[in-house]
């Protein structure tokens, strides 16, 4: 048993309109171009797989994941700043792949900065493949950096 759930057992569930300030001040503290507010709410509106992990009462990480024509889409995973490196990206992570198995698709998908090596070696380390890449997809500091395209096939 990892050290991580000696603290308490993570729990998932839905992501609420409740939710959302909490959600905001992580995604602000981990991203330099965090999503606003109204896209967390769009996507919860829509139906997508929004859904928050909790331990001893802490939101602690969440997940977005968009689906439909035999795909699914990881558009956010995020892990509190505080709670990284205690494996809930890896949980979070298999939280959303396993829920694209439920919803019938058949390849997930998702964008990473190639600077974010963490969140590269991750997904490798679970089974995703790099696919490509797209030219000047996120906003950065010093202009725009590209998106490492990975998929990994259910």
């Amino acid at each position: 048993m990892s050290a991580m759930l000696e603290d308490g057992v993570p729990e998932f569930r839905p992501m609420r309109e409740e939710d959302l300030d909490a959600v905001m001040e992580i995604e602000k503290a981990v991203y330099p171009s965090p999503w606003t507010v109204g896209i967390f709410r769009d996507c919860m509106r829509v139906g997508y797989y929004c859904q928050v992990l909790e331990r001893n009462g802490l939101l602690e990480a969440y997940g977005a994941l968009s689906h439909g024509a035999g795909e699914a889409h990881i558009l956010n995973l995020c892990v509190h700043p505080k709670s990284q490196r205690q494996g809930l990206g890896r949980i979070m992570l298999k939280n959303l792949i396993d829920a694209a198995k439920r919803l019938s698709a058949e390849i997930v998908l998702l964008e990473v900065r190639p600077s974010n090596k963490v969140a590269v070696r991750l997904y490798l380390s679970m089974g995703f493949n790099e696919a490509g890449c797209r030219k000047d997809y996120y906003p950065h500091e010093k202009g725009r950096e590209d998106a490492l395209i990975f998929a990994m096939n259910l």
